[in-house]
Parts: C-alpha cells; structure tokens; sequence
C-alpha cells in the first residue's frame, strides 16, 4: 500500500483549473518533498489529501482510503501542520498541545514533554502572547507527539528562527528512523534537499519532475572549477561546455553530466593542479523550472 497515491488528479474553481491531472506517488516510510510557488497547487493539492476539498476527476487514495469519504478514519492516522497557525487565544500552549493530542486520540506525554525543552516552548502561556514562530511550535510539537502514519507538512517552519529549523530537521530524522512517513511542502530548498528521500516539482498545476534527487540533479549542469599545467587550448570547443570564464589558466564552467567523461579526457592529458566538481543543487534544479517565471515577475 502506498501513503500517497495521485493518479491524473485535476481540480477546477470554475473556469479555472489548479491542478491539471497531477500524478504522485508517496512511499511508506519515505521524506517526500514537494515544492513549488505560490500559486502553483501545493496548497490545493494537500486540502484535497486532508479532505477539505473535493478533486474534479482522478483518483486519490490516502494510505488506501478516499480522503473525500474516509476524511474522518485518515485524520485518526495522520498528523497535519499548517504554514500558518492560529490558536485559540485563550488558552495556554499546553492546552492546546492536550486536545489536539485528544482530537488525534491520544498523545505520548514523555515525547511530548521532551519537543517542549528541545522546542524551547512555554507551555503555560496564553497563545494570544506567543510569536508566529512560537504559535507553529505549538502545532509541531502536537504533532510529534501523536502516533501518526503519515506527518503532512505544509511549509511547516514558517516563522522559525535557524536553530528551530535544525532541531525541526532532526525530528523529521526520527521520524523517519521510526519508519513514518512525511510528505514535506516547503520554500526552503536547502530544508527539502537535507530531509527528503524523494523529490516532486510543481508548476502550474502539474508535476513537472518527480524522483529522487540524484536522479533530478541529471537535469542541471554540474559546476566546474579547474586550475591546470598548460592552458587549455580549445576547451571551449569540447562539447558539454558552457559558460566558460577563464583567468590565466584557471577554468570555470558549466557542463553536462554525460560529457563530464570527454571534458576530463580533454583536461588530463594537460596536469590537473585542482579540481572542484560542485553537484547542482536542489535551488538550481528550482530554478531551471521557474526562472523565467521568476524574472517575468520581476519585470511586472
């Protein structure tokens, strides 16, 4: 059985469609990442997962059971943090943290504790006095402390300082040793690539890359840094080239991952002094996907 399974999911408001037969599928066990823009379908997506929304055609299934008509049982199994949090103002951290735990069916009171010191959350303040950061520690620490499936993230360390962030990343580790499973929506690409076994890219309302990462990194150039013997006479001519820039007989350059083989054959014979082979990262692999989104924007 898969934690998540999304077959030609679409979803329209109107004339308007958000998703646009969204294929995904969630391992049990696995960190899944999913990232995208605003406006891109994350959020639509995950309501449609929680229930909250209904789908316009596809199939969904939420550790096997329909989200739309078995949201009540599947609620029972995960555990669901906002990128928002809002709280009722009049009642302390911990008293929310206790009946989320009851609304869930039951907390574990030692993890629970032990999230508040890591968290560094009183619990005995009125949430109306606490920071965004502090009301999302609310919701996390109510979270990780329930014996959930599957953990949906929704931008989940929206708020939290970078120490937070880390001990954030360490809990989703352990949840992961645990053998749970965390389907992660989140900006922050240096948090997704740290976390997430697998990887699903959305723009515009449809998955445009889905995998693991090292099997996305194919679709970007890798970063080369080079410091030879001789000058390299002709390198930029060896194909899978770009973006040469040279200074004196230190090279710097972009190539593809299937040239990366002639490019070294071409340089060997020439004294390698130094060299630095930089993997794309996750950012760049964003980029290639929503640059030229991101630049129109700019431009407006």
């Amino acid at each position: 059985m898969k934690a998540i399974h999304i077959q030609n999911l679409t979803k329209s408001f109107g004339m308007t469609k958000a998703l646009k037969g969204i294929n995904l599928t969630v391992e049990q066990g696995e960190v899944h990442g999913f990232i995208g823009p605003n406006g891109a379908g994350k959020s639509t997506t995950i309501r449609i997962l929680l229930g909250i929304l209904q789908k316009t055609a596809g199939e969904i299934t939420v550790l096997g059971q329909d989200p739309w008509k078995d949201a009540v049982q599947i609620h029972r199994r995960l555990a669901y943090v906002p990128g928002d949090v809002t709280l009722w103002p009049d009642l302390s951290g911990g008293e929310i943290i206790d009946l989320l735990g009851r609304l869930h069916g039951g907390l574990n009171v030692s993890r629970k504790k032990y999230l508040l010191e890591r968290f560094q959350l009183d619990p005995t303040k009125k949430s109306r006095t606490y920071s965004k950061g502090n009301r999302q520690k609310v919701a996390l620490v109510a979270a990780f402390s329930c014996e959930a499936e599957l953990y949906l993230l929704d931008e989940p360390t929206s708020g939290l300082d970078p120490l937070m962030e880390m001990v954030f990343q360490e809990c989703v580790a352990e949840l992961k040793k645990a053998g749970k499973t965390v389907f992660l929506s989140s900006h922050i690409l240096s948090e997704v690539e740290s976390l997430c076994d697998r990887v699903s890219i959305i723009r515009q309302g449809q998955i445009v890359e889905s995998g693991a990462l090292h099997e996305l990194r194919h679709l970007t150039r890798t970063t080369v840094s080079v410091t030879t013997e001789q000058e390299a006479k002709g390198l930029r001519e060896v194909p899978g080239i770009y973006d040469l820039v040279q200074d004196g007989r230190k090279y710097r350059f972009s190539a593809d991952a299937h040239g990366m083989t002639e490019i070294l054959r071409f340089l060997l014979p020439l004294g390698i002094k130094d060299l630095r082979v930089e993997p794309p990262s996750l950012e760049e692999l964003f980029m290639r996907h929503y640059g030229d989104d991101l630049r129109d924007e700019e431009e407006k």
